[in-house]
């Protein structure tokens, strides 16, 4: 039950954060996430976590850092 919570919750943000996901693939979500927490062990989900945090981490510090194009070195004369 608890986990039906889990994933009836995990597929409301992600059609609230992701328009183009719509409630179709919020409802998928929320079905999938059960099973998949049945199946995987908890090392596994930790790791999964783990992994999703720092990739957000990484997409969010290149966002806020945008390309600069490298300087040339000075003329030596």
């Amino acid at each position: 039950m608890i986990r039906k919570l889990i994933g009836a919750a995990i597929g409301a943000s992600v059609a609230k954060r992701h328009k183009a996901a719509g409630g179709v693939t919020g409802a998928v979500l929320a079905s999938a996430v059960p099973f998949v927490i049945s199946r995987v062990s908890v090392p596994a989900m930790v790791a999964l976590g783990v992994g999703g945090y720092v990739a957000k981490r990484f997409m969010d510090r290149s966002e806020t850092k945008p390309y600069r194009e490298p300087t040339p070195p000075p003329a030596q004369y």
